[in-house]
């Protein structure tokens, strides 16, 4: 007789099971490896070095910092099971901070939490805790998996204000079968920090980590300037025709969208920044109006929903142009597995390239997968 699934999905007891924690020294990740120390299973944290503790980059509360990997040591000695730290200095600088500084400087707006998840915690760190023989791998992320009829599914965490889906949408089937999110049914965050305080984790009231660790207070120009020296050079603020209204102080220091700050009053109407000329060093300005879209291109999809993307001629979803944004109906119109224009049925303001724009099934908490927004032809 086949013995009964246990809580991570294996047909064998929790003993047997070896399960690889990611462990950022957060709230969050201790109250998973925690609960499934006290579960039974076999239990081995791993915590990433991400960047150099002591260069300026680093910041107090940022995830990953010397704090932090102290906390989950502490963690893993009040629960009995090994912790390990691992140096990923190296890759996460040429995988994620390289590439959000380029993009930066090309006029876009990285998302670079999502590309630390792709490239560096479910890639490498994936393939680590394969190499650890574990069964799976699991996060602290606000996101469910769920068994569909054709394998596992991507679904939005229960707590629409803790969900981290937006920032897992390049998460590939193949890695959906290895990965467990033990957090994502829960309905509020109060719900963790009272496990947290169950468990006796030093942790419990530790706040949770704000901006992106590597960016001191969210000051990304400063970093940008320290990653590229030069890239703040001035230039000329235009209106949509091209006339010179003012100087600005750096193509870095903008984002699409952006209204304060630009050192242009006395005109009648409020203007907003709707581009960014990285080669020719502009800032182009206009009314509210010129900001919306209808059209988004979006390329680098990965898809998650069943069949293959470009099975049908269009796909009508739910999608999110924006992590703080709710999802709004729009239909996908594929170009190729990997390209799509994505046809949003009500205009949104401030759609900017290089953020993601991420499928949702309509009337449904599955993730169907998503792609990055870029300038089109």
């Amino acid at each position: 007789m086949t013995p009964p699934l246990n809580s991570l999905g294996f047909a064998k007891s929790p003993a047997d099971t070896r399960v690889v924690v990611a462990m950022s020294g957060g709230v969050d990740s201790s109250v998973v490896a925690a609960q499934l120390a006290e579960e039974g299973y076999d239990v081995v944290g791993v915590t990433l070095q991400l960047y150099d503790h002591g260069a300026a980059l680093a910041k107090k509360g940022a995830c990953c910092a010397g704090r932090d990997i102290h906390d989950a040591r502490r963690v893993a000695e009040e629960m009995g099971f090994p912790h390990y730290v691992l140096d990923y200095e190296n890759m996460f600088r040429e995988a994620v901070i390289d590439e959000f500084a380029d993009s930066y400087l090309a006029g876009a707006t990285p998302v670079p939490c999502i590309r630390c998840n792709e490239r560096v915690k479910f890639r490498d760190l994936l393939e680590t805790a394969k190499d650890l023989e574990a069964d799976c791998m699991a996060t602290g992320h606000y996101i469910q998996r769920k068994t569909g009829p054709t394998g596992p599914e991507l679904h939005a965490a229960a707590d629409a204000t803790r969900d981290q889906s937006y920032f897992l949408f390049s998460t590939t089937a193949e890695q959906l079968s290895y990965l467990r999110f033990p957090l994502g049914h829960l309905h509020s965050k109060d719900e963790t920090r009272k496990l947290a305080a169950r468990y006796g984790l030093p942790v419990a009231d530790k706040p949770d980590s704000q901006d992106i660790c590597f960016v001191p207070n969210g000051n990304y120009a400063s970093v940008i300037e320290k990653l590229r020296p030069g890239a703040a050079d001035p230039g000329e603020i235009v209106d949509m025709d091209g006339n010179v209204l003012g100087e600005h102080r750096g193509v870095i220091h903008y984002t699409i969208g952006q209204r304060r700050g630009l050192g242009i009053g006395g005109l009648a109407d409020p203007l907003y920044v709707v581009k960014l000329d990285p080669d020719s060093r502009r800032v182009v300005v206009g009314p509210k109006e010129a900001l919306s879209t209808r059209t988004v291109p979006v390329r680098e999809i990965n898809w998650l929903g069943d069949g293959n993307l470009m099975s049908r001629d269009s796909w009508e979803v739910e999608v999110k142009v924006r992590s703080t944004r709710p999802p709004r109906p729009a239909i996908i119109h594929p170009i190729s597995a990997t390209e799509a224009e994505v046809e949003l049925v009500t205009a949104e303001e401030g759609v900017s390239p290089g953020q993601a724009c991420v499928f949702y099934m309509p009337d449904s908490s599955r993730v169907l997968g998503g792609g990055w927004i870029w300038r089109g032809h």
